[in-house]
């Protein structure tokens, strides 16, 4: 089965063709990283907008005719909902025009199972880490649409505080990799943040509270030089910190070995390199998308849409996209 992938959750248009026999055809992607960089966020109406515009020159980059297309996927949720409905119209007419199905997909989902892009793929179960701008979530994985959620962000996701935190020391948009790019000059010893709620049982996170204890040294030590970068240092050490002692913790009460890492925080190097040995320690292997399909890609949501086909799911001609999405709602697919 051959699908058509397209993704449009928030500010990156993506596209792929995947084949369930021969794997990964093409793909191509847009950002609008330069756009919103202007505003210091992302401007959802500019967002739904340019993926109007990109969106069918994307899908001419890629090399595939009508023809050899059995079925569309397209991001149905959770989302900013004017990006999702430009990729799911599309989506869907395209599916209506070509007589094949449509399915909708959950951008999440997607994140989950970017690793089996690759050819070493893991094996059911394993724990998952999702981790990205919008969500921050611990899952254990039975099977495709057998997922179980062990703990979630209370309140902002981790890559939320650090693009926020980010802009609390004047770093640019995107500010995840900004930040972690000054953190690799800063002093590991100078400061010291909180682990938050790693001192209680449970698998929930929290990360508000550290840009709230960014903020208040950035004022008591404003004047001192170096401060803002050994400020990125402690920032990032105590999240990369609280997210190992929560792998560590939900490998041990599963009783599984492999972790999975996905979402746009997941290419942080540093916290690549602290999962590693969590993984190691439980007997087991670490497992990643590559770098480019770490963020929001259409490649993953075709590969996610493939498998929902080949089981015979498939929406109606109604065109139904969810901002929010509980990740427990989505059911199996066998």
């Amino acid at each position: 089965m051959r699908i058509l992938g397209i993704e449009t959750s928030c500010d990156e248009t993506g596209v792929a063709v995947y084949d369930s026999e021969l794997g990964l055809l093409g793909h191509a992607l847009h950002s609008q990283v330069a756009m919103h960089a202007e505003y210091g966020g992302v401007v959802p109406e500019l967002a739904s907008r340019d993926h109007v515009r990109k969106i069918l020159p994307l899908l001419q980059e890629l090399d595939f005719s009508a023809d050899s297309i059995d079925g569309v996927a397209y991001t149905a949720g959770p989302g900013l909902i004017g990006a999702l409905l430009v990729g799911a119209s599309i989506g869907r007419a395209l599916a209506w025009s070509w007589g094949v199905p449509a399915v909708g997909v959950h951008h999440m989902e997607g994140h989950l199972l970017a690793p089996m892009l690759e050819e070493e793929r893991p094996e059911f179960p394993f724990v998952a880490l999702l981790v990205s701008g919008g969500h921050t979530q611990l899952v254990r994985v039975d099977g495709i649409g057998r997922y179980s959620l062990l703990g979630e962000s209370l309140d902002d996701a981790a890559g939320e505080a650090f693009d926020k935190t980010a802009k609390l020391l004047g770093l640019g948009y995107p500010g995840g990799p900004a930040l972690a790019q000054l953190a690799e000059q800063g002093d590991p010893e100078r400061f010291c943040f909180p682990r938050p709620m790693t001192n209680r049982p449970g698998l929930d996170f929290s990360f508000s509270g550290l840009k709230t204890f960014a903020l208040n040294t950035l004022l008591e030590h404003k004047d001192e030089p170096g401060v803002r970068a050994d400020i990125a240092r402690a920032f990032q050490d105590a999240v990369i910190d609280t997210l190992i002692i929560k792998c560590r913790r939900a490998l041990r009460e599963t009783g599984l070995q492999h972790l999975v890492v996905a979402g746009g925080v997941s290419a942080n190097r540093a916290l690549r390199c602290r999962l590693g040995v969590v993984a190691d320690e439980a007997g087991g292997r670490v497992w990643y998308p590559r770098p480019e399909f770490c963020t929001d890609n259409g490649a993953m949501i075709a590969y996610a849409g493939c498998q929902r086909l080949l089981a015979g799911e498939q929406q109606s001609l109604a065109i139904e996209v969810r901002a929010r999405w509980p990740f427990d709602e989505l059911r199996p697919s066998d």
